[in-house]
């Protein structure tokens, strides 16, 4: 059941974000009709699943990585993440970190950056799940300043 995995939330019908799933969240979330899994947290990290890319892909997901760095979020850590989610439109896809910290953040900037939503509601998972600190803070200011009208 996808509500059993850590800080999961729903953020449209194609879209979903969580913290860190294990090897049976990933079965969980492949039954449930999601097709790409992007993976924002470290390979290296304690929290890592030892091959991920190849549990995702077992179950006959896509998948992509694009290591945040969470102490150090970087614009073209954004610009990879929204290359990734256009070129993907028509699926259903599941975004995670560690804690779904940087997750409910790129969600967020995708959200309203290229799918329209209020401010208020794209950031609403983000909201719920944490403050950001002052690093993501100026980050997401940096990145809705540097949108194109």
């Amino acid at each position: 059941m996808l509500a059993r995995i850590y800080n999961y939330r729903s953020c449209a019908p194609d879209l979903a974000t969580s913290g860190q799933p294990d090897e049976d969240e990933l079965a969980t979330i492949a039954a449930a009709g999601f097709q790409l899994i992007i993976n924002l947290g470290l390979h290296d990290a304690e929290y890592a699943l030892a091959d991920e890319a190849g549990s995702v892909r077992a179950l006959g997901m896509d998948y992509a990585h694009i290591p945040v760095a969470f102490n150090a979020p970087a614009p073209q850590d954004l610009r990879r993440y929204f290359e990734v989610m256009g070129t993907n439109p028509d699926r259903r896809i599941w975004v995670h970190c560690a804690a779904n910290k940087r997750a409910s953040v790129f969600v967020g900037l995708w959200l309203h950056l290229r799918r329209g939503l209020p401010r208020d509601a794209a950031f609403a998972v983000q909201r719920d799940i944490w403050q950001p600190d002052a690093t993501w803070a100026r980050f997401m200011v940096d990145a809705l300043a540097a949108a194109p009208d």
